[in-house]
């Protein structure tokens, strides 16, 4: 749809959160009729906002959706209201467009976007591809599930812009014109399953990032990756690859980034174009999975021309993302890393990576599936000693046992305050949680937040 015509339709806006409020506020301000409703309580609503509601005069209600949102012709739905749930599916069942914000918030963008989507790695490649376009001096916007809306931000940018956009696939899932100049496929494992219904429903929901896309746009893909591998056959536009175990340029490639014996290197046979970026070992941010980002983020980079310098300067530079395996404190000789955003076990899989020995594991939350054969060899190889939290500490400790020290802490400030008597200088507390965040929570970065509240009210030892 194009921007002029939004005019013409009415919008219900499902979701009171910075996407929903920033969506409802675009539309209202480009003449459209727009109502708001949420399903939670005004008190447990993070993000409401019944000023600029009032001020932008968008009627709206709390609590639960009425029959008066079935009377609007578009349901803008949050990323937290399923595609199967009551409310979607009778709107479907009256013919209704059912979109996401990101939809809304593509047909008033006047720049290219680069849209990064992936199991794990989204957050950490977004912020740091928005700093390598920043350092080379691009007007650039990063945003999605990361900080601020789309819709926030779509109004402050020009066609020299660019927006670095997170998506989940649950955004992907309800668009229907989005397209991204870039888009950017970085890991793909078992997760939301019990959303999407199946691992294929999954993948078809995070490859809509694809869908709109031309000859003229590019996607930047993870070779490593063998789901997303093979789907480059249906990509509908043009492959960029990169891998951190393959020589690319061996594998027959034409276009990709790669790291072999320490050097980065990126090509492009169709422009004749072949550059040493930089070492690997240069990169601040530790860990293979930090090193598939980098590769990813220097990918989408090329693709717009951007000069090796601000590539290399960003990534020597660039030190990370809040609540991913997140430096907090080094305390007696111990040191203490958030990694809060880990809510599945892949993501606890590489936080373990990334540290040789010596760690002390806090990890536990709501439950889900314990995937624990897939952490086991690098919990009793690494890990001395494990303090679970949250619902799925008994699961946990009935598991772990027999292969590690394993203690049951009833809040996340007692974990910390035990884990702590029991390091020695040299220790490393890794909190990894593995698991959602909800049984204790409001979200992953409540709890990280909670955790390095945590980590720097300790005293030092005597």
């Amino acid at each position: 749809m194009k921007k002029s015509e939004v005019n013409k339709y009415s919008f219900v806006i499902l979701g009171a959160g910075r996407s929903g409020i920033g969506a409802a506020k675009l539309l209202k301000k480009n003449g459209a009729k727009v109502f708001l409703s949420d399903n939670t309580a005004r008190e447990k609503l993070m993000y409401f906002d019944e000023k600029t509601l009032n001020e932008f005069d968008i009627p709206f209600e709390l609590g639960g959706h009425t029959d008066k949102i079935y009377e609007y012709d578009i349901f803008v739905k949050s990323p937290g209201i399923p595609m199967n749930s009551e409310v979607i599916k009778k709107a479907l069942s009256l013919n209704k467009r059912v979109l996401s914000e990101i939809e809304i918030a593509y047909w008033f963008c006047e720049c290219p976007i680069i849209a990064v989507t992936g199991t794990n790695g989204k957050t950490t490649t977004t912020v740091l591809t928005g700093e390598i376009f920043k350092k080379a001096g691009i007007d650039t916007k990063v945003c999605g599930n990361v900080g601020l809306a789309f819709s926030e931000v779509v109004e402050d940018v020009n066609k020299d812009s660019i927006v670095v956009l997170e998506t989940s696939s649950f955004q992907l899932e309800s668009i229907e014109s989005f397209r991204p100049a870039v888009s950017l496929f970085l890991t793909f494992t078992p997760d939301h399953i019990d959303w999407h219904g199946s691992m294929d429903n999954y993948m078809k929901a995070k490859l809509k990032v694809n869908i709109n896309q031309t000859g003229q746009d590019a996607i930047v893909y993870n070779y490593d990756d063998e789901k997303i591998n093979k789907q480059k056959y249906n990509f509908k536009s043009n492959p960029v690859a990169f891998s951190i175990e393959k020589n690319l340029e061996n594998e027959g490639l034409t276009s990709g980034c790669y790291s072999v014996n320490n050097d980065i290197v990126f090509f492009n046979k169709s422009k004749n174009e072949r550059t040493m970026i930089m070492k690997a070992d240069d990169i601040f941010i530790r860990g293979k999975h930090n090193l598939s980002n980098s590769l990813a983020a220097i990918s989408a980079a090329k693709v717009f021309g951007v000069n090796n310098h601000a590539i290399k300067m960003t990534l020597k530079n660039f030190k990370g993302v809040e609540h991913r395996i997140e430096p907090v404190r080094e305390l007696n000789g111990v040191k203490f890393f958030n990694d809060s955003k880990a809510t599945n076990f892949d993501s606890l899989y590489v936080a373990l990576e990334s540290f040789e020995k010596n760690i002390i594991l806090i990890m536990g939350g709501k439950k889900g599936d314990n995937k624990f054969e897939l952490v086991k060899d690098f919990i009793s190889k690494r890990v001395i000693k494990i303090f679970a939290i949250g619902q799925s500490s008994d699961a946990i400790y009935d598991y772990f046992k027999s292969v590690v020290k394993v203690d049951k802490s009833k809040t996340l400030g007692e974990a910390v305050e035990k884990s702590f008597e029991f390091s020695q200088y040299g220790d490393v507390v890794l909190f990894s949680p593995g698991y959602k965040s909800f049984d204790m929570f409001d979200n992953f970065e409540h709890r990280g937040s909670e955790f390095k509240k945590a980590v720097n009210n300790l005293n030092p030892k005597k």
